[in-house]
């Protein structure tokens, strides 16, 4: 019988797995070349997954609400008609595919993962291990007896990849081996890190206990990891935006009713942003190890608020190509995607800088946490009105001016204080010195 497995793909940036939602076939089921085959779920977005090819459905190896890895095989197809072999259990993790050129590859996850299976599946104690948990066993010198000591978080106890990693990074060197294997490359922890204990709090007599749902975790996850793995620093500068609010005045119902859509601060910002990117390239980059990978691309993410309350960063893709109307045009269906659960998993890749606007909730500035792989992310501030000195050539006087804050967080390994103050000051030199006769 000739079998086509149907492997979970790659969904966005940073997503590296999803929960099965819906199937939309059943065993037995036929389907067509991209018909829609399973509804999944990652922290980004919702969506369909179309089938790659077409036959027969006769494996489903993962069920409703269980969590598969980009790569894994989630299903097989027939093309010689159904099978009357039993729907197999979770499928062992597979080769994950080869990352997108602005994406920065996990050497180790990726020669990991293409590893030659060994050994049985099941341990002394019963337990299923996956091919990877072997194959990193294997490369470790970790007897049987040592891996069935190993707290497994998977289901029914299984060790993950996550599990055995973290047991290596706190493995005692009597519990190793003495002697190494040929070619083992070990896997190096990093210097000075410090495992930290989340603490148990108890509730109250008439406290509320509230589940996280499953895209405020990850993103709770998300934000963890990116404060351990870059230090952030945060410049601060106050910009004023006079000759821009009162520009959006005197414009905004002329687009309005040209367009039929709202014309928004944002798209002004965003503008500024990419021109300051094309002066400071070293801001558009990404860390992979002890190499930074320069972007070519100016692909600028627009942090948006959910209805439920979560966070999703839809991108603009090369931003500095687009005129005032194109980025206006973008933000406004990126944003109304987003609050309808329409983005789709391109909508949300490839994103090298972010901005987020904390001024919506009338937040004069803030202190944003990095969107990784990047190192730098701007917010910005609520436009007040403020009395402000105001310099001519017959004297200084006080006057009401239109100011805002900037606030830049950058990641300190590769950007330094010179180049992170000077982009954020040069942002908003962009915007003092807008052209009032800018026509849109």
């Amino acid at each position: 019988m000739a079998e086509i497995e149907i492997r979970l793909p790659k969904m966005g940036e940073s997503v590296t797995e999803a929960t099965i939602t819906n199937w939309l076939k059943n065993i037995g089921d036929t389907v067509a070349m991209d018909e829609p085959l399973v509804e999944v779920a990652t922290d980004k977005v919702d969506n369909e997954l179309p089938s790659e090819a077409a036959g027969t459905l006769v494996k489903i190896l993962f069920e409703k609400d269980q969590v598969a890895q980009v790569g894994d095989v989630i299903a097989i197809l027939s093309t010689d008609g159904p099978s009357t072999e039993a729907p197999a259990p979770v499928a062992a993790p597979a080769a994950v595919p080869s990352a997108p050129a602005n994406e920065p590859v996990n050497t180790t996850e990726t020669s990991s993962n293409n590893a030659t299976p060994v050994g049985s599946s099941k341990g002394t104690d019963g337990r299923f291990y996956s091919p990877l948990v072997r194959t990193i066993a294997q490369k470790e010198n970790i007897a049987a007896a040592e891996l069935a000591q190993i707290k497994g978080s998977g289901q029914d106890g299984r060790v993950t990849k996550k599990d055995i990693l973290a047991y290596l990074e706190n493995r005692q060197p009597s519990s190793a081996s003495a002697s190494s294997s040929a070619g083992a490359t070990p896997v190096v922890a990093m210097q000075g890190a410090i495992q930290v204990k989340e603490p148990v709090v108890l509730p109250n007599s008439g406290d509320e206990i509230i589940e996280m749902d499953r895209m405020r975790k990850l993103i709770a996850e998300h934000m963890v990891m990116s404060v351990h793995v870059s230090p952030h620093v945060t410049s601060y500068v106050e910009a004023d935006v006079t000759t821009i609010v009162k520009w959006r005045e005197r414009m905004k119902n002329e687009y309005k009713k040209r367009e039929g859509e709202n014309l928004t601060f944002t798209p002004i910002f965003i503008e500024a942003v990419a021109k300051a990117i094309k002066d400071f390239p070293m801001i558009n980059v990404s860390v992979s190890g002890t190499n930074i990978i320069k972007r070519k691309d100016i692909n600028i993410g627009m942090a948006a608020a959910l209805p439920s309350g979560n966070l999703i960063v839809p991108v603009i893709k090369n931003a500095d190509r687009m005129n005032l109307v194109g980025l206006a045009k973008a933000v406004n269906e990126l944003a109304n995607n987003a609050r309808n659960n329409k983005l789709k998993p391109e909508d949300i890749q490839g994103g090298t800088y972010t901005v987020t606007n904390v001024g919506t909730f009338g937040n004069v500035m803030g202190t944003p946490i990095i969107n990784q792989p990047q190192v730098a992310i701007l917010a910005l501030g609520a436009i007040r009105k403020v009395p402000a000195v105001i310099e001519t050539t017959d004297g200084d006087f006080i006057g009401i001016r239109h100011k805002m804050f900037l606030s830049h967080s950058y990641d300190h390994r590769v950007v330094d204080g010179a180049l992170g103050g000077q982009f954020v000051r040069r942002v908003a030199d962009y915007l003092e010195q807008f052209d009032p006769e800018t026509t849109i």
